[in-house]
């Protein structure tokens, strides 16, 4: 087998200028930096073997890659990451008058589905949030419930959860730390992209909070090690925040004992939040301000499981869906 083409001196110079430049400028995490370069060590001998020089490079020129490398069968994530990091190589090109034009501006990986997201049926739901493990921890109890109600009630991200203080006070609204507003029936959350928004809390949910108020630092063995911690809507008991993980880890338990026949995840949830409103006749805009999304793009793929879940109840209830069979 012979080695691969090595690419002109020149041009691997420029890979590695372009290289320390998102390292040290940019300041890009290691392994995002790690995938750039291996994407472009692939762009390089791609060229060489072509004969093709960077500023030769055109259009055609990469849609050709993409279809060879899909006809290979790589996946189409692979095809997109390296199209990104080659788009970025050439942008930076341009800027230093090194190029013509961007040969990758207007190239696309090839389209795929994305799989739905997995979601509980009502029922699945319902059991969940009334079954809480069997414990002699009423603390336990307690915590557990006002987190389940918070993830299927209003849609919250984990990482939203985790980030809510037990009232609001001017350094955690500093500090992007959300809270409920009992008196409004309403979370104010801190989200992705560093934005606010307000979303309703359930009748349950206020019911949880409020058994949960009172007895919240009874179950921590030891003081809180900052007064962000001490703010903690849901500490664990060392006194620090909840974490992601642990919540992981209790919703996995919490619906095994519920008997929900499939690990049960805090997106999962935030899943179902969306899909049961939408059956319930709720509007696509109203649950993506709900969940925070910037595009309803984003809140459309749950319109495919409200479909689904209609294509079924017409399979099952329909007379004209109930074939008879002819022996």
């Amino acid at each position: 087998m012979s080695a691969p083409a090595t690419p002109h001196p020149a041009d691997a110079q420029l890979v590695q200028r372009y290289l320390d430049y998102v390292r040290h400028e940019k300041r890009l995490a290691d392994r995002t930096c790690t995938l750039y370069a291996q994407s472009l060590q692939q762009l390089g001998e791609w060229l060489a073997a072509r004969k093709l020089r960077l500023s030769q490079v055109r259009d055609e020129h990469v849609r050709a890659w993409v279809r060879a490398t899909h006809a290979r069968g790589a996946s189409v994530r692979s095809i997109a990451l390296t199209l990104s990091a080659w788009r970025g190589f050439f942008a930076w090109l341009g800027r230093q008058k090194l190029v013509p034009l961007n040969p990758v501006a207007g190239v696309r990986a090839p389209r795929f589905k994305a799989p739905l997201p997995g979601v509980l049926g009502v029922d699945e739901a319902m059991h969940l949030a009334e079954r809480h493990e069997e414990s002699d921890d009423p603390w336990l109890q307690a915590r557990d419930a006002l987190m389940v109600e918070l993830l299927y009630g209003s849609g919250l991200r984990v990482s939203e959860l985790v980030g809510l203080d037990a009232a609001a006070t001017r350094e955690g609204q500093a500090a992007g730390r959300g809270w409920i507003d009992a008196d409004d029936g309403m979370v104010h959350i801190f989200g992705k992209g560093s934005k606010w928004r307000t979303v309703p809390v359930g009748a349950k949910a206020l019911e949880a909070l409020r058994a949960w108020l009172p007895q919240r630092t009874a179950g921590v063995k030891r003081a809180p090690q900052s007064a962000d911690d001490a703010r903690a809507l849901l500490p664990n008991q060392l006194g620090g925040r909840l974490s992601t993980r642990s919540i992981q880890q209790r919703l996995h338990r919490l619906g095994a004992l519920a008997g929900v026949n499939k690990p049960v995840h805090p997106h999962m949830l935030r899943h179902s939040f969306a899909s049961h409103l939408l059956q319930s006749g709720s509007d696509l805009r109203s649950v993506q301000e709900m969940l925070g999304h910037a595009s309803v793009r984003t809140t459309q793929i749950y319109t495919q499981l409200d479909f689904q879940h209609l294509a079924s109840a017409y399979d099952a209830q329909h007379p004209r869906a109930r074939r008879k069979t002819t022996s």
